[in-house]
């Protein structure tokens, strides 16, 4: 019994994880449903600090106590069977982890289901994809915090470091690590569309060669939009199909599969009445993605506008679509930020928000160099509504919005899909408008259903008999 945490699920996460463990020092023992996984695993290393087992009883048994256990298991009924087959051989005060992309509504309920047992439960958010789960990914721990406590040690440890800081926090309590991560992976549908906008515009309307755009994107990786995915963009446009000597960008079908986590994102926005445009159209365009044949047999009949081949100054246009990226990236972010603050204000979570945007700098999908600068607005004003009227940002506004409204309208007449691109762009403008449209849209209720309306002039509600 002297393995200091123990991981089920050795797929390529779970392994890398697990080998994460053993290279900071922990004694580590394994476990899979199937042996091949684990037997793999061994060939991976020296045997020394990672231990298999072969039945469950026998890997609980081996763990010191109070036991640490980190699932890294398909989400869904694969996570309740897995916790069935552990709580006959565990005690009160031992912890079960869960490290894999779980519902933060089924966290909940299962820690709640734990917790009657006086077993604690973690659901973990895990950012960072494989290199990361091996080499650090951003780590975000919701549930008990002194359970939180507990393993803190080892997390902290495997986690990225930015700065001499791992980037790994207490997130808050039952289901709240998880709801954090699964906000995060839509940001980043976001981000990924927004940046195949800016890419569709380099390519089609200015007309660069894929190696240009790769330049661009490596330039622009230099300064206010460095980021991991701008950076892997770059390196993705300059690889080539060993096949054809083509782009290996050109030879990819154009249809993108997800996993549910942005549908999941949007859902809880929805239902709760949290303005998620962006995220959303984001969400919207892969499944437009996965139209393929229709889209195929519609371009043959449906006519675009008439479009002038030549543009002008690319240099300047450059500089707009940078512009305009960043623009749009500063609105997803702002809009998942917001989720983030009214979700907190409605479970009373008290999320955070300066430490996720610190946590989120190192070893996660959305990395980002203007992730300092939000997690500065919200370490300046904690009650912070909105990140746009940050100072630093409510600047940026004044300074790129002429670039980002140039771009939309160019998409526009030029019969460029820009969905996330001209969602910012109308989020920016709804928001920003202290006086809007929806006294009419409330005058059309009362009017049909009698739904009644509220006046600008006198306290009450009213209803007109508009016949």
């Amino acid at each position: 019994m002297d393995n200091t945490i123990g991981v089920i699920g050795l797929g390529v996460m779970g392994s890398n994880i697990a080998l994460n463990m053993a290279n900071n020092g922990e004694k580590v023992a394994v476990y899979n449903y199937t042996r091949d996984l684990t037997d793999k695993l061994l060939h991976r290393i020296d045997g020394e600090t990672i231990a298999p087992y072969y039945d469950v009883q026998s890997f609980v048994q081996s763990l010191e106590t109070p036991r640490k256990i980190f699932l890294m298991v398909t989400a869904g009924a694969a996570i309740d069977s897995v916790i069935s087959s552990l709580v006959p051989f565990l005690e009160p005060g031992d912890i079960i982890m869960d490290g894999g992309n779980s519902h933060y509504e089924d966290t909940a309920r299962r820690y709640e289901d734990l917790k009657s047992k006086k077993i604690e439960y973690l659901g973990i958010g895990i950012s960072g994809g494989e290199v990361g789960a091996l080499n650090g990914p951003s780590i975000m721990p919701g549930g008990e915090k002194d359970a939180y406590e507990k393993v803190a040690p080892i997390l902290t440890k495997i986690a990225a470091q930015v700065d001499g800081t791992p980037c790994c926090t207490y997130i808050g309590p039952k289901g709240a690590g998880h709801f954090v991560k699964m906000v995060h992976n839509g940001i980043e549908y976001a981000d990924m569309q927004l940046i195949a906008e800016a890419y569709t515009f380099l390519r089609e309307r200015l007309q660069l060669s894929v190696n240009e755009i790769a330049d661009t994107f490596e330039k622009w990786n230099q300064g206010e939009l460095k980021s991991y995915l701008i950076e892997i963009t770059a390196e993705i446009l300059k690889k080539k199909d060993e096949k054809t000597g083509l782009p290996l960008i050109d030879v990819i079908l154009d249809k993108v599969g997800q996993k549910g986590t942005g549908k999941w994102t949007s859902m809880q926005a929805i239902d709760n009445g949290i303005p998620l445009s962006i995220i959303t159209e984001s969400l919207f365009s892969r499944y437009v993605s996965s139209l393929k044949e229709e889209r195929v047999f519609a371009e043959e009949i449906l006519a675009g506008p008439e479009v002038e081949l030549s543009i002008e100054d690319k240099d300047l246009w450059i500089e707009h679509i940078r512009q305009a990226l960043y623009m749009g990236k500063v609105c997803a972010y702002a809009q998942g930020f917001t989720q983030y603050k009214m979700t907190s204000d409605l479970y009373d979570w008290n999320l955070p928000l300066e430490e996720i945007a610190l946590i989120f700098r190192g070893g996660c999908i959305i990395r980002a160099e203007f992730l300092n600068v939000i997690s500065e607005a919200y370490q300046t004003q904690a009650n912070l509504k909105n990140l746009l009227i940050a100072p630093f940002f409510a600047e940026k506004v004044k300074e790129y919005q002429s670039g980002l409204r140039k771009i939309v309208c160019e998409g526009i007449n030029s019969g460029i899909p820009f969905p996330c691109l001209s969602a910012s762009l109308s989020y920016l403008d709804s928001y920003r408008r202290g006086h809007s449209n929806a006294s009419l849209l409330q005058a059309q209720r009362d009017y049909f259903g009698a739904h009644t309306y509220e006046r600008i002039d006198m306290d009450g509600v009213f209803h007109t008999d508009w016949n």
